[in-house]
C-alpha cells in the first residue's frame, strides 16, 4: 500500500471452514513458503472485516474494547462474531507485535437518518441497542466509489473514498444514486445517494431483509411465538431453524448454493424455481423502496457471487423497468460474468446498469492504513 496504488500480492480463501485458526496457520506459512513474507513479522497489521459490535462500530483497533463488543452481540450475529473473536485472538497470539485493526460492516452505514435506523419498539428495546445497522458496508462502500468513477463523477467517487476520514460533509453537485444489490450467500441492498449510505435491506442483524443461502431475511415477528406453540418448539431451536434450514435451501429444499438451485429450476423443481423467484422479489422490493426514497438513480449495481455472475438473475431484477429508464442490453448482460466489469444497459437506458466485482479487501487495506497512520 503506498499513496497513490495499492498491489495486490496474494490472495487466497476457505471454504466450509469449521475452525478458524489452522486456516490462519496455514495462511501464513504459505504466504512465507509462497515467497511473499520471510516472517509473519513482517506484515505491518492485519485487518478484520468485523460484523457487528455492541456499542461499537467505524475502524479501530481490534484490542479488548472490540473483542468486548463482539462477545456483547454474538447472540445477534452467531455465523460471524465468534469466528472473528477467534481470529484476532489468534493474531494477538501467533503476532503480538502486528497490529490488528478491525473495520466493522456497519460502519458504512453511520450517516442514515434516525427515522431509518429506528424500529418501532419499546424504548428498554432501543436502550438494547436494538435498531436498524446495515452489513456489507465494506462491498457496499466499493461500490459507491467505483459506480461514481463509471459515471465520470470523481468528486463523489472521492467523497465515498474518504467516507470514514472526512465524513460526509456537504455536496452539491450533480447527483450519483446508486441502488447496490449485493447478492450471494449473504445478500443486501443499499441505496447510496453521492457516495453515503441511506439504508440497507438489513436491519439489527445479518438475519434480516433477503433471503440469504440458509438464513431467513425478514419475517414478521409473530411467527415465532406462533411456531413455537403449534409445533413446541423452544424459542432456541426456532432460531436454529431460522439461522440453518430457512432462506433459499429452506425454499428450495434443494441446496443453499444459488448454482445447484438454478439447475434445479430449469429441470422443473417447482420449489427451486419459488426460492428463485422470492430471491428476485425481494431484491425488487428493496430496490424500488431506495428508487422511492432517492427520487429516481443514476446506477443500478450488481456485485458478489450472484451479482456478478447471474446474468438470468439480473435480468429478471430490472425486467419490466422501461417506464423507469432502465432497459437491459442481452447480449453485453450475458457477456459479463466470471468477475468480470461491465456496463450490461443499452445506451438509451436512463439509468447505467454495471456489474462490478467485489473488493472489499482494498477497502479494508486503505482504512487500515489510515488507522496506522493516525495512530
Amino acid at each position: 500500500m503506498s499513496d497513490t496504488l495499492a498491489t495486490l500480492l496474494a490472495t487466497g480463501g476457505f471454504e466450509r471452514v469449521t475452525e478458524y485458526t489452522p486456516c490462519i496457520e496455514q495462511m501464513l506459512e504459505t504466504l512465507v513458503g509462497e515467497g511473499h513474507l520471510q516472517s509473519g513479522q513482517d506484515l505491518d497489521a492485519v485487518g478484520f472485516k468485523t460484523v457487528l459490535g455492541k456499542d461499537l462500530s467505524g475502524c479501530v483497533t481490534a484490542d479488548e474494547r472490540v473483542l468486548e463488543a463482539l462477545d456483547g452481540f454474538k447472540e445477534v450475529a452467531p455465523a460471524h462474531n465468534p469466528a472473528y473473536s477467534e481470529g484476532i485472538r489468534c493474531f494477538a497470539e501467533k503476532l503480538p507485535s502486528v497490529k490488528r485493526v478491525a473495520l466493522f460492516e456497519t460502519a458504512f452505514f453511520q450517516w442514515a437518518d434516525e427515522a431509518f435506523t429506528t424500529y418501532a419498539i419499546p424504548q428498554a428495546w432501543r436502550d438494547l441497542g436494538i435498531r436498524r445497522y446495515g452489513f456489507h458496508g465494506a462491498s457496499h462502500k466499493f461500490i459507491a466509489e467505483r459506480s461514481a468513477e463509471m459515471v465520470g463523477n470523481e468528486v463523489v467517487a472521492e467523497r465515498a473514498r474518504r467516507l470514514y476520514v472526512d465524513g460526509p460533509g456537504e455536496y452539491t453537485g450533480d447527483p450519483v444514486r446508486v441502488i447496490s444489490c449485493h447478492l450471494g450467500g449473504s445478500s443486501s441492498v443499499v441505496g447510496i445517494n453521492n457516495g453515503v449510505a441511506i439504508g440497507s435491506s438489513m436491519g439489527f442483524s445479518p438475519q434480516s431483509g433477503l433471503p440469504q443461502n440458509n438464513r431467513v431475511g425478514d419475517l414478521d415477528s409473530m411467527a415465532i411465538p406462533y411456531v413455537s406453540k403449534m409445533l413446541g418448539l423452544s424459542v432456541e431451536e426456532a432460531e436454529r431453524q431460522l439461522n440453518k434450514e430457512s432462506g433459499l435451501l429452506g425454499l428450495s429444499k434443494v441446496s443453499n448454493d444459488a448454482r445447484d438451485i438454478d439447475e434445479a429450476a430449469a429441470a422443473g423443481n417447482a420449489d427451486a424455481k419459488l426460492a428463485m423467484d422470492v430471491l428476485i422479489d425481494s431484491i425488487r422490493h428493496w430496490a424500488g423502496s431506495f428508487f422511492f426514497k432517492m427520487g429516481g438513480v443514476e446506477v443500478i449495481s450488481f456485485t458478489a457471487g450472484m451479482g456478478e455472475n447471474d446474468p438470468a438473475l439480473r435480468a429478471a431484477v430490472c425486467a419490466g423497468l422501461e417506464g423507469l429508464g432502465v432497459k437491459i442490453d442481452a447480449e453485453r448482460n450475458a457477456k459479463v460474468i466470471r468477475g468480470a466489469e461491465g456496463v450490461i444497459s443499452s445506451d438509451d437506458s436512463k439509468v447505467k446498469v454495471v456489474v462490478i466485482p467485489a473488493n472489499e479487501e482494498l477497502v479494508i487495506a486503505r482504512e487500515v492504513v489510515r488507522n496506522i497512520e493516525a495512530s
